[in-house]
């Protein structure tokens, strides 16, 4: 039997939404028109999508691309004054409306969620190790609490599964980080989006290893690969997460250190089935776009062919 995998790619790899100095002057018809030459079966969405779902799903058709997901800003970590969970959670409920309502349009079934409650991720001079933390035990259950209503809600709304996205700078980063947000939230509504950059940068020395432990909460994954030696002075240096992006902390699969047949093998095994999404932040003066968008599918696609 084949694998029921798909592949697809985020457009940072053309312009990055956090720094628009890298690849903003390029317009998004040339990454698609790019992404779909090289092979990708869709894209996730960045700041120059059409916001509106059937906006959005013509200018996908034009191209014969995919919506795969769409990262969204949640901030749920931390109460605003007079807020109770109840109130919180309305109140994310709310703000997604529209998101989720062009995601669940274009078919989408996943969510990248990404907390952004306090967090340092687009600082560029705050470094990584400022991120917040939760102080007590009773601040992450209350956390999980929020997130599995608010997962709940997605759920039984618009038929989208929360993609929790463990990402440097944030609440969620590292992998005890990842063991206890797994252990707290309801496996029925609430689930991982496993991202193997993050999971290396975050202190996961062998990604699969964490990706082990938690396979069966996995419904999304963010193909990311490092450069180990830079991401090595990030952390002896103090450095802020866009100012490691900017050097090149990040890049495609095949180009760094990331044993991606075994994390490849590990998805299969579990009986993943989704998207494998390649998403390397990196500047395109640098890293030029179609050569590194290529290397990333290439890299993906014979692993991928090597295991059916």
């Amino acid at each position: 039997m084949s694998w029921n995998v798909r592949i697809g790619i985020n457009p940072l790899s053309w312009m990055n939404d956090d720094l628009p100095s890298l690849g903003g002057e390029t317009p998004l018809e040339t990454a698609l028109k790019e992404g779909k030459e090289i092979g990708y079966e869709g894209f996730e969405l960045g700041n120059k999508f059409p916001k509106d779902g059937p906006g959005l799903k013509a200018k996908l058709d034009e191209f014969g691309l995919a919506c795969v997901s769409g990262w969204y800003s949640g901030f749920l970590a931390e109460l605003e004054p007079g807020q109770t969970n109840d109130t919180a959670v309305a109140a994310e409920i709310e703000r997604c409306k529209a998101h989720m309502s062009k995601l669940q349009f274009n078919g989408v079934k996943v969510v990248a969620y990404g907390e952004c409650a306090g967090t340092v991720q687009g600082q560029m001079d705050t470094p990584v190790s400022k991120r917040p933390q939760f102080a007590s035990e009773a601040l992450w259950q209350t956390y999980a609490e929020r997130l599995n209503a608010f997962g709940e809600h997605l759920l039984k709304t618009y038929g989208i599964k929360l993609a929790y996205h463990h990402h440097m700078g944030a609440y969620v980063e590292s992998p005890a980080d990842v063991d206890k947000l797994m252990a707290l939230t309801d496996p029925a509504k609430v689930f991982l989006l496993f991202d193997t950059g993050h999971a290396y940068f975050g202190g996961a020395v062998t990604p699969v290893d964490l990706l082990k432990k938690h396979v069966k909460r996995v419904v999304h994954v963010h193909c990311k690969d490092v450069r180990t030696p830079v991401i090595a002075q990030a952390r002896n240096d103090g450095w802020s997460f866009l100012h490691g992006v900017i050097n090149g902390t990040f890049t495609v699969p095949g180009d760094g250190s990331i044993d991606y047949a075994a994390v490849l093998k590990t998805l299969k095994d579990s009986g993943y089935e989704g998207w494998l999404v390649v998403e390397a932040e990196q500047d395109p003066a640098v890293a030029p776009s179609y050569q590194y968008a290529q290397k990333g599918y290439q890299t993906l696609r014979g692993l991928v062919d090597a295991l059916n």
